[in-house]
């Protein structure tokens, strides 16, 4: 063989290498066989946060986290059911316990245990809501002893708070959309929660602010189940796509999602 034929079949060689150190598949079926191992793409759909998903009038989910992952699902060819769940808490629990191969969660260190995530696609904000006659005024004046914060049950903000609060009391309630209701039954200090959830949940029952500005930032991204590395690897740079391309800003637009800001581009792969 001369150096000629010897140098393409090197630099081929080496694109192949190349491309398994960096988790990027070419193979579509071994990214199928990853994701979804049985056949038919299980996606979760949490209602819980309403800049993700919500019921649609004709009953069926719709959102930003929908259009990604039907866009997913035609990409790889792959039939798409779609799982819906009232909370994070519970869609987290369904990946722990294989019922779904993909999920539409917050970033956070807890659930890196049993979730493999892409970069963020959509940050929102996390957010206070006191009484109108409460003496809070500031978020920094929220974590004092006597205060009982009303939370969503394993939600984002649960996660953050728990380790974050010092004094004050965490009061969990089974999902996030009851937090309001439940903080005002309960006759709790302040409730947590995705800032827009809250605002809408204002004007819903009055007498209710919000706390200017945010106690926290939440990353949304695409999970699978720990250990599915051509899976994650194939979304990591499905979701850097689709964010460049405006995929996700048309989405928010068109669903009507204020307050939701497309996430800044993540680390090349």
């Amino acid at each position: 063989m001369t150096r000629l034929t010897r140098r393409p079949l090197l630099l081929a060689g080496a694109a192949l290498l190349a491309g398994c150190a960096t988790g990027r598949p070419d193979d579509k079926q071994a990214v199928r066989d990853s994701l979804a191992p049985g056949g038919r793409l299980r996606a979760a759909i949490n209602y819980g946060n309403p800049i993700l998903a919500a019921r649609g009038t004709d009953g069926q989910p719709r959102g930003v986290s929908v259009d990604l992952v039907r866009e997913v699902a035609k990409r790889l060819d792959l039939p798409l059911d779609l799982v819906t769940f009232p909370s994070a808490g519970q869609t987290v629990e369904a990946v722990k316990a294989g019922r779904v191969d993909l999920a539409f969660v917050a970033i956070d260190p807890v659930r890196a245990a049993d979730l493999d995530s892409t970069a963020p696609y959509v940050i929102i904000e996390g957010a206070y809501a006191v009484r109108q006659a409460s003496p809070l005024q500031r978020n920094e004046d929220v974590d004092k002893t006597g205060t009982r914060i009303a939370v969503g049950k394993g939600s984002a903000y649960d996660l953050h708070l728990t380790r974050e609060i010092k004094a004050a009391t965490l009061v969990r309630v089974p999902t996030s959309p009851q937090v309001v209701d439940d903080f005002l039954q309960q006759d709790l200090e302040v409730a947590a929660g995705v800032k827009q959830q809250l605002e809408m949940d204002a004007k819903r029952v009055g007498g209710v602010r919000l706390l200017p500005g945010r106690f926290m930032v939440i990353e949304q991204a695409m999970g699978v189940p720990k250990g599915r590395s051509a899976a994650q690897a194939w979304l990591s740079g499905f979701i850097e796509e689709m964010k460049s391309s405006g995929f996700v800003a048309d989405a928010l637009k068109r669903h009507g999602i204020q307050g939701a800001a497309v996430a800044p581009a993540g680390p090349r792969r």
